[in-house]
């Protein structure tokens, strides 16, 4: 089994900065590409930004320049920096990762989502 832990989120003012981190766990041979998607109210949800095994980033528009993805390959881990917060930004965001179990055999793995409001 695999689980993608998320933490980070909360309020914050316009301006401001928040950062989101996602660790994987369990049985994992490998991780391919790692992602956050987000999901505002009353709408479907986005891809924000995603990063390949290397170093290859890919931005929504709306938040380039905001925004940065990195990830600590060692430890299974992605993060989202978010910086200039705007109240269009507030969704809730979830980590998402293809991970390999064995060297056939991958899939998408989705972690649990964390609010982030963007308010004064």
């Amino acid at each position: 089994q695999v689980q993608l832990v998320e933490s980070g989120g909360g309020l914050v003012q316009p301006g401001g900065s928040l950062s989101l981190s996602c660790a994987a766990f369990g049985n994992i041979f490998s991780i391919n590409a790692m992602a956050w998607f987000r999901q505002p109210p009353g709408k479907q949800r986005e891809l924000v930004a995603a990063i390949t095994n290397g170093i290859s980033t890919n931005y929504a528009d709306s938040v380039k320049g905001r925004f940065t993805i990195s990830r600590d390959n060692a430890k299974n881990t992605v993060f989202l920096q978010m910086n200039s917060l705007k109240p269009e930004d507030t969704a809730y965001y979830y980590c998402n990762a293809h991970i390999f179990t064995k060297p056939w055999a991958a899939k998408d793995y989705w972690g649990q989502g964390t609010q982030v409001t963007v308010s004064s």
